[in-house]
């Protein structure tokens, strides 16, 4: 990572001015980031010098601290020009939130030497982790860490298990807390139909020692117990890990969303169709790309609203509340399904030249689908924890 320059006189908003600065740079990169199935150091240097992996860091961290649509705008800004990087930016960027609530020394170990270091995940609780003497020794092998190569630490889900290997009943689910020696990065292991250029390799390790100090509660993550122990009155730490993360998978699927739209348009405007109809003047292309956008453009800000929503509440000192919380998410998933299904009725329409492998609405429609897959925008579940919660007035078990 290249480093920042004049940090400190660099505003919240400047991430975004640098990402529409570089806009053509990042789409000219997207190409060859699914090709090497890896986003360019040229793009990685460009989100690094943005600052925008610092916007949610705690600002006695070195991080802006900001305002969390903030940060979602400049996700979306990203992905809008190479969907793989913006789909990084939600998913690495999103990480400084929640380290910004764990304990002094994991904080110290992994920023120390300045608010730089990139951290990946994933937070699926595929590890075993037997209890030794200080810590714990973790082993096993993780899919989907999203930006891997470009991290210095990583942030993996395991499960307690007893001297055997075999997970404690009831689940006992840790997230762990990594520096890179100590867990290996699979190569050739992200072989996929889209969002190739994430570069979400598989981690494995066996037996790697984790301190206390760096292993903590998925439960008291989820509950928000870390960040009023360590960050009382901060209100972006108040936000609930339950809420912020799903809406950073949302927020890379937007900037994937508002990118289609404009791949589609660019296309149309040259387009003739074998009968001669030329696509930027027939009524039902129009049609169905005036609703793609609208249905983009007001889902992003229904979006924003939920996000802003919740942050005056808790500025105002107040916890999030079981309600908010179930509503959040059935909002949030609401808004990518709806645009999802906007840009498949445009799709359909775009003609068999889009279909070519490399072609811009091919890409968007491969790395569309394969985030729409991310269980933060399945929407199934979260309709029916809401559900549940209407009728029975109890948080379902399971539910964030």
């Amino acid at each position: 990572m290249t480093a920042v320059q004049d940090d400190t006189q660099r505003s919240t908003r400047a991430p975004l001015e640098v990402i529409r600065e570089h806009a053509e740079t990042l789409r000219d990169d997207a190409l060859t980031g699914d090709q090497q199935g890896l986003i360019t150091q040229r793009t990685a240097d460009i989100l690094a010098d943005s600052g925008g992996m610092k916007l949610l860091l705690a600002q006695d961290l070195g991080g802006y601290e900001a305002h969390p649509n903030d940060f979602f705008d400049w996700v979306i800004a990203v992905g809008e020009n190479q969907p793989s990087a913006g789909w990084i930016t939600g998913v690495v960027g999103v990480h400084p939130w929640q380290i910004s609530i764990m304990n002094d020394q994991t904080q110290q170990e992994i920023y120390g030497e300045g608010p730089d270091p990139w951290v990946a995940s994933p937070y699926a609780p595929f590890g075993r982790a037997r209890r030794v003497d200080g810590g714990y020794l973790l082993s096993g092998r993780w899919p989907f860490s999203t930006g891997t190569d470009y991290c210095d630490w990583i942030i993996l889900g395991g499960m307690v298990a007893d001297d055997q290997g075999e997970a404690l009943t009831p689940p006992d689910v840790r997230h762990f807390v990594l520096p890179r020696r100590d867990y290996e990065v699979v190569p050739d292991s992200w072989k996929v139909l889209g969002l190739r250029g994430t570069g979400s390799k598989d981690i494995r390790m066996a037996d790697v020692f984790v301190p206390d100090h760096r292993v903590y509660s998925a439960v008291d993550m989820y509950g928000g117990k870390y960040a009023r122990e360590n960050r009382p009155g901060q209100t972006l730490y108040q936000m609930m890990f339950g809420l912020m993360f799903p809406a950073a998978i949302s927020a890379g699927t937007f900037g994937i969303l508002r990118g289609a739209v404009r791949a589609y348009a660019e296309h149309i405007a040259g387009r003739v169709t074998v009968s001669g109809v030329t696509s930027r003047t027939d009524p039902f292309q129009l049609s169905a790309l005036a609703r793609a956008e609208s249905d983009v453009e007001a889902s992003i800000a229904h979006f924003r609203s939920l996000v802003a929503e919740v942050y005056d509440h808790v500025s105002r000192g107040h916890e999030v509340t079981d309600e908010q919380r179930l509503r959040f998410r059935r909002d949030q998933v609401r808004a990518t399904t709806r645009s999802i299904a906007a840009l498949d009725e445009l799709f359909r329409s775009s003609g068999a030249s889009s279909i070519q492998e490399g072609h811009p609405v091919e890409r968007f429609r491969r790395d569309l689908h394969v985030a729409a897959t991310h269980m933060c925008n399945v929407p199934e579940v979260a309709y029916q924890n809401h559900g549940n919660w209407r009728f029975t007035g109890e948080l379902p078990k399971g539910a964030y």
